[in-house]
């Protein structure tokens, strides 16, 4: 697997030596799910992402490197105990920990969080459609060298200027955009590296979460900021989920919105199928390969 140098690209990836890439040899499609702040739906649009791809019938292998708090981790590890439970099966995304790697392996130079996700996307991507990998909600040497190795990139956010300067700095006085935030710098510098090694850019998705109901001027001006700065720094927008208590009662379970007729509940909510309507045009605003948001 080649590497090369990415020295000298400034801010958050300055420290990087050689960040071995995953050259998709195979025919998984990377999505990856990140921002380095907490709180924005990550897990939730994750699991389901992943889950309505398998429910279509394509085969997802998904990564949790938050390996603290494994928010993911524990969603399909609920789901499985759910499931077992009830003596059901659903279609449900292949989820694996990263390899344990022994120090005394590596060759000099080399990081053992590199290896670590390098060998599971190795060991994924022949037998995986897709492989969705969650990232904390910090900067983390795993969290980076997920965004490299990105075919798609899909950032929530919640719909607040809190969240947006993640972004970008603006000026409070007449929201000019005044710069990139690290994290754009992050992205980046991601897309510095995949084009050095001739790979494919990375389709950037910003996704606005917690939308409110109301036409409120806050949320005006978010979109309108979104809509600027996406001209600027290269991401597309997409519409998320609104704030419904229905995502914490799901997570328990392991359950996903395209669960609910499966366990018992015939008599689906107005807000229940208003979040469906939400996720099939989140799948189809992804425009990911091959795949029709039909469920």
């Amino acid at each position: 697997m080649p590497s090369f140098d990415c020295s000298g690209i400034g801010g958050a990836v300055a420290d990087c030596d050689n960040v071995a890439l995953f050259w998709g040899i195979g025919v998984a499609h990377i999505i990856v799910v990140g921002n380095e702040k907490g709180g924005a739906g990550k897990s939730t649009v994750s699991m389901h992402v992943a889950t309505a791809l398998a429910r279509l019938g394509h085969r997802v292998g998904a990564l949790d490197l938050d390996l603290r708090q494994t928010t993911m981790g524990r969603y399909i590890e609920n789901r499985r105990a759910f499931l077992a439970r009830r003596g059901m099966d659903l279609p449900t995304p292949a989820y694996r920990d990263l390899p344990a790697v022994d120090k005394a392996s590596l060759h000099q130079g080399e990081n053992i969080y590199d290896v670590r996700l390098t060998q599971a996307l190795e060991e994924m991507q022949d037998t995986q459609d897709f492989i969705l990998i969650d990232c904390p909600g910090s900067h983390t040497r795993l969290s980076q060298m997920a965004h490299s190795v990105a075919d798609t990139l899909i950032t929530p956010l919640n719909d607040s200027f809190v969240d947006f300067d993640l972004l970008a700095r603006i000026d409070p006085e007449d929201g000019r955009i005044m710069g990139p935030s690290v994290y754009s710098e992050m992205v980046w510098g991601a897309r510095q590296r995949r084009a050095q090694a001739g790979l494919d850019p990375i389709d950037w998705i910003v996704v606005r979460n917690r939308l409110g109901t109301q036409q409120m001027v806050n949320k005006k001006k978010m979109g309108k900021a979104l809509e600027t700065l996406s001209k600027r720094i290269g991401f597309r927008v997409a519409p998320g989920f609104s704030e419904r208590v229905v995502f914490r009662e799901l997570f328990p379970k392991g359950l996903t919105l395209l669960d609910l007729r499966d366990v018992g509940l015939s008599q689906m909510k107005l807000s229940n199928i208003a979040a469906r309507q939400e996720l099939r045009d989140l799948i189809s605003a992804l425009s990911l390969p091959d795949v029709k948001a039909n469920f």
